[in-house]
């Protein structure tokens, strides 16, 4: 996740630099087949810039992988859902949205586009079930069911981005979007609306915490320094956070750690050890506990299998 988040901030520093960019939006077309494609968006809007309605041309879904933003819809026109890395961004074809910077500059992600007729015949094989619309959620929270999925997007991207220890040259964009839209329909038919009440202030709040943790996710991050960070109380920003990204503190910042953790196994050749007291971890033993427990492997397996997950 490192190099993936390095990527963006030199879009967003040149931005800055210059006052204005040509094109404040970047889509590189990473791979496309019958129905289905997937590109890397580099967005480098912020707080001073202005919203502007936007509408999905096809079922959309897409993964956060660095900064944070607001997505809104139309029934969720007050606050919308706050976008943190490992969220997914859920879009039924044709519907209207908006995406806004307020709390922070730029956003890196993942975006899966899929033909509504190619999608709905992947849901039900999936055990979704037929709706109305693909997704009755505009978000799916940082899940410990999306992280393996996640985790090997991620390493897919890093080494599509530049040279890389060849451990995942067994992975299929086709492959990953199949999974992604299975996942996606699966999970959102049960997904909870969280932060529909959430004052924007305390979306505000909550956002500096998210990227003090995906700054730093090695570091000794409690409750209490990052109730500081986002100015509340640490009985307000427990249920602040957990409202708006539907897990705990403690749980994004482990899944945080985890996630670039995965990435680094995949892409680089570096000691597990290493890694593991690089991402955070005091020692190896539970690095191993938390990983299995994560993705369902030990980091040794998961590294020769090129961070392989099951549909």
């Amino acid at each position: 996740m490192a190099k993936i988040a390095v990527a963006l901030e030199p879009a967003v520093a040149a931005r800055a630099g210059t006052g204005v960019a040509p094109k404040r939006t970047a889509y590189r077309m990473l791979a496309r087949g019958e129905g289905w494609s997937v590109s890397d968006v580099i967005c480098t809007f912020g707080p001073t810039d202005r919203r502007f309605e936007e509408q999905h041309s096809q079922v959309l879904v897409a993964v956060v992988i660095a900064g944070s933003f607001q997505y809104r819809t139309p029934d969720r026109e007050r606050a919308g859902e706050l976008m943190t890395p490992g969220s997914l961004l859920l879009g039924n074809a044709g519907q209207c949205f908006e995406c806004g910077h307020e709390h922070g500059t730029g956003d890196r992600c993942l975006s899966f586009s899929y033909a509504p007729e190619y999608f709905d015949g992947i849901a039900p094989q999936a055990g979704a079930g037929r709706a109305e619309r693909a997704f009755r959620t505009p978000r799916l929270p940082y899940l410990r069911a999306l992280s393996p999925l996640v985790a090997q997007m991620c390493a897919r991207l890093a080494a599509d981005s530049g040279p890389s220890h060849d451990f995942t040259s067994g992975i299929s964009w086709e492959e990953l979007s199949i999974q992604l839209a299975a996942l996606a329909a699966r999970l959102a038919n049960g997904a909870r609306r969280n932060g529909q009440d959430a004052m924007p202030s305390a979306v505000a709040r909550v956002t500096r915490a998210v990227r003090m943790i995906e700054e730093s996710p090695e570091s000794e991050l409690g409750v209490r320094s990052l109730a500081r960070e986002a100015g509340l109380s640490p009985y307000h920003f427990l249920r602040c956070f957990g409202q708006l990204t539907g897990v705990t503190p403690h749980q994004y910042l482990m899944r945080t750690r985890l996630r670039k953790a995965a990435t680094r196994l995949a892409t680089e050749p570096a000691k597990v050890l290493d890694i593991a007291l690089d991402c955070g971890f005091g020692d190896v033993s539970n690095f191993n506990r938390a990983f299995r427990r994560e993705f369902g492997t030990r980091p040794q397996v998961f590294r020769r299998k090129g961070c392989g997950v099951s549909p």
